[in-house]
């Protein structure tokens, strides 16, 4: 076993512990309406507040392994400490189920609501989705996933029956992501919150699909009522309410041209051409030929431009679609 997965699984065995021995994190998970069998499912942890807690499970804590693993940071001064503290602890699996880094939430007070370990060795956030190890049975038997932002979401979600979600790791949506989960997934719903930053998370999740979708990929975008996250949704509604709302997912081509059209004034010329100005760039990244086409016919309507005037507005001329109908 590679040296860092050895001492992150221990780190992890570790936080198991100390979550069993703290009424206060026990507390919170309750609050949160989580129960043991979910907390052990996705083998959560406790991260207690002392600045070398994790000397207790190594007493070699000067290893520069742990450093290394992302376990444990050096101050200006030289001193070591911790690097998660009084946290819940997430941790986050590859393929094999070893740990390969961790996603900590904060009980209460400052510093970030969510910390998750830097980039290491074995941990490349980009490539990596908390909870597929989890959650890759429900997608292989309902061809579905759920892409949502927080790791209480996937874990709530599952609580509630719905097994099938996983979270990025605190960073955009990546194409290597998308890849993944258009290889394990017939459909692939990324859900949001309702608000702006929701809606701009989508638009930056949009592009990074657009290179890699196929048309046969299924990729939609689920925005939930204001003031609800996953997490929140599910406990309010349940599991089955949720699956519903999934049912109004916007398509890929539908979002795309909602976003498009966001803030144009179709009534003038000058808004029409803000359309078509927003949408070229997105469009020329499009590989799949069927979805390009029906973007293209969506947005002729509203812009007034024909199917052929748009391909050559939007600089597809020398496209591999230049056998679509121009009319």
């Amino acid at each position: 076993m590679h040296i860092l997965i050895d001492h992150l699984t221990q780190a992890a065995s570790f936080y198991r512990g100390q979550l069993r021995a703290s009424p206060r994190a026990v507390a919170y998970l309750k609050s949160r309406g989580l129960r043991g069998d979910i907390a052990a499912r996705y083998g959560l942890g406790y991260a207690p507040a002392g600045f070398q807690a994790l000397r207790e499970a190594f007493p070699s804590y000067n290893d520069r392994a742990l450093e290394k693993a992302g376990l444990v940071a050096v101050n200006d001064g030289g001193r070591r400490y911790d690097r998660f503290r009084d946290r819940i602890m997430f941790p986050i699996l590859d393929d094999a189920g070893s740990v390969i880094g961790f996603g900590g939430r904060v009980l209460e007070g400052d510093g970030p609501k969510y910390l998750n370990s830097p980039e290491t060795e074995v941990f490349q956030k980009g490539r990596v989705l908390f909870g597929l190890t989890q959650a890759a049975e429900a997608i292989a038997a309902t061809g579905t996933a759920y892409v949502v932002e927080g790791y209480l979401d996937v874990v709530s979600l599952a609580q509630h029956g719905v097994q099938n979600a996983v979270a990025t790791l605190g960073t955009a949506t990546t194409g290597q992501h998308v890849e993944r989960l258009l290889g394990l997934a017939k459909r692939v719903i990324f859900c949001f919150d309702g608000d702006d930053a929701g809606r701009r998370a989508a638009a930056r999740a949009l592009d990074v699909c657009l290179p890699h979708v196929t048309d046969a990929a299924d990729v939609s975008f689920l925005f939930l009522p204001r003031d609800h996250d996953p997490d929140s949704y599910v406990r309010a509604k349940g599991g089955d309410a949720f699956n519903d709302l999934a049912l109004e997912a916007s398509s890929l081509e539908g979002f795309f041209l909602a976003s498009a059209m966001q803030g144009c004034q179709l009534e003038y010329a000058e808004g029409r051409a803000r359309l078509v100005a927003t949408a070229a760039p997105r469009l020329q990244q499009i590989n799949a030929p069927a979805m390009l086409r029906r973007i293209l016919t969506a947005i002729a309507g509203p812009s007034k431009f024909s199917v052929g005037e748009l391909i050559d507005l939007c600089g597809l001329e020398k496209n591999m679609l230049l056998t679509i109908d121009r009319q």
